[in-house]
This record gives C-alpha cells, sequence and structure tokens, in this order.
C-alpha cells in the first residue's frame, strides 16, 4: 500500500479519553489530518475480556484505514494498545503507534526517588503491559501499579470533580500512597481530565504524568521517519465519528477538546462509515 503525505492519522478510543491524545497531535502538527472514532456505544473497554477488546481494535483500525485511508493509525486507548497492538501492527498495512511505551519512557525519566505509579484500567493493569514497557526502559525504578475502575465511567458522564469522585480516588490510589511513589502515570487517556482531582488526592509532591504528548512525539518521529509527514503548509482537517450518541459526543467533545471539534458523524459496527 503506497502511503500519502496529505492523508489523515486515524486515531480511536473506546470514548472519549483519545481527544487528550488528539489535543496533543493536533498542538504539535496542525498541518496534519485526523480521523478520529470514539467507540462509546461499547465502552468502557477496561471491563470486557482481551479477546473482545482485540476484536473491537481491530474492526475500528480497519475502518480507519479501508473507509478513510488513514496513513497510520494511533490507538489512543491504553486498554485497546495493552492487547492488540502487536496483532494491529502485524495485519495493516499502516504504521501503528500506541500510548503504553511513550508514557513508560516519560514516566521513568521524571521520577526522582525510583518509586513509579500507573492506574489504569482493568484490563490494562491485568495485561502487564505497562510493567512490560517500564522494564524495557532499562531504568532501576520500582512499579506499582493499581487499576481504577469506575474512573472512565465518571468521565463519560462528564462528572470528573466532586466528592463522589473524590471518595473513589482516595479509595483507588492508596496502593500508591502506601507505596511512596513520586510519580504516576495516567494509564488510560480518559483520566488527565480527573487530573485535579487524582493530585489533590497524591499530593503535590506527586508528578502526574500523561502519555498523550509523548505519544504525539513518537507519532511525528514515525511519520518523518517513513517520510509521510504532512507537508508544512497543508491545512490540517478533523473527522469525528461515535459509535454510540452522535449528539452527545459532540457537546462534550467539544467541551473537552475545544472548537476543534466540529460535526460528529455516526460509525457503525460491521458498516463502512
Amino acid at each position: 500500500m503506497v502511503l500519502h503525505r496529505e492523508s489523515p492519522i486515524g486515531v480511536f478510543d473506546s470514548g472519549f479519553g483519545g481527544l487528550t491524545v488528539v489535543r496533543s497531535l493536533i498542538d504539535l502538527m496542525p498541518n496534519e489530518s485526523l480521523v478520529y472514532i470514539g467507540d462509546t456505544a461499547r465502552y468502557p473497554y477496561g471491563n470486557k475480556p482481551a479477546d473482545e477488546v482485540r476484536d473491537y481494535a481491530v474492526e475500528l483500525a480497519e475502518s480507519l484505514v479501508r473507509d478513510h485511508g488513514a496513513k497510520m493509525i494511533v490507538v489512543a486507548c491504553n486498554t485497546a494498545a495493552s492487547v492488540a497492538l502487536d496483532v494491529l501492527a502485524a495485519s495493516l498495512s499502516v504504521p501503528v503507534i500506541g500510548v503504553i511505551e511513550p508514557g513508560a519512557r516519560a514516566l521513568v525519566r521524571v521520577t526522582h526517588n525510583g518509586k513509579v505509579g500507573v492506574i489504569g484500567t482493568v484490563g490494562t493493569i491485568a495485561s502487564k503491559a505497562y510493567d512490560t514497557a517500564v522494564e524495557a526502559t532499562g531504568a532501576e525504578v520500582r512499579l506499582t501499579a493499581t487499576a481504577c475502575p469506575g474512573f472512565v465511567e465518571f468521565v463519560e458522564r462528564d462528572q470528573t470533580d466532586g466528592e463522589e469522585v473524590t471518595l473513589l480516588a482516595s479509595r483507588l490510589l492508596a496502593p500508591l500512597q502506601v507505596a511512596g511513589v513520586d510519580a504516576v502515570l495516567l494509564g488510560c487517556t480518559h483520566y488527565p481530565y480527573l487530573a485535579p482531582v487524582i493530585q489533590r488526592v497524591m499530593g503535590n509532591g506527586v508528578v502526574l504524568v500523561s502519555s498523550a504528548n509523548e505519544t504525539a512525539f513518537a507519532v511525528r518521529e514515525a511519520l518523518e521517519h517513513r517520510d509521510i509527514a504532512a507537508p508544512s503548509d497543508a491545512v490540517g482537517r478533523r473527522r469525528f465519528f461515535s459509535s454510540g450518541d452522535v449528539d452527545a459526543f459532540a457537546a462534550l467533545g467539544r467541551r473537552l477538546l475545544g472548537p476543534e471539534l466540529g460535526e460528529v458523524s455516526a460509525w457503525m459496527s460491521g458498516a463502512s462509515s
């Protein structure tokens, strides 16, 4: 398959979380076009069997390549990346970038005491993908990984602050406090929207690391390496799709991403977009 510089980057997530990656991609490479699919009809992915999530990821990625001519796939979902990245890389004719390895590299760079934490969905933490990625960095750190069931649902309901989510965060983040970590990787692209709550619970002495910016740098490097980066004078265009309620996605998506999120179209499983 011939990859064209003017073709869009394809991005997918289980819902809104991947918009944090889209924000970083737009800020770093405003000349690149993007197509984003939020699979809100089937979220959350974190509590689903790995095989099921893998099937979803393959379907979404293939749709982005087939229906929109994506020149690269960005798996902006930690759960999907943890179980499907290798499958996608082997089966697709375009480069595939995930959020796990860039996030792990950023995490080990910022720690001072060598005690680091990662929080993610049940599926992501159970996969031990971050354990593997952190170990691959070669850094001498001690990792504490903690699942945070419920966080994604709060974000998808646009409930990113308040007593209820704070109480949940206090309970779920307790193992990281006990471990004395000084850096925490937000191992789900939904979690940056809960950063104020997480920061209050963990304290100002703990650095929160989001993989979004690091992923954007990895995307730019891969595009340049393959010589498929958009021309510097290109006008980046963005298209957004949701498998669930389109109006609800548009309303919340604009609050989370900003004015770049324009019209949202329906994406249907098993059909061309």
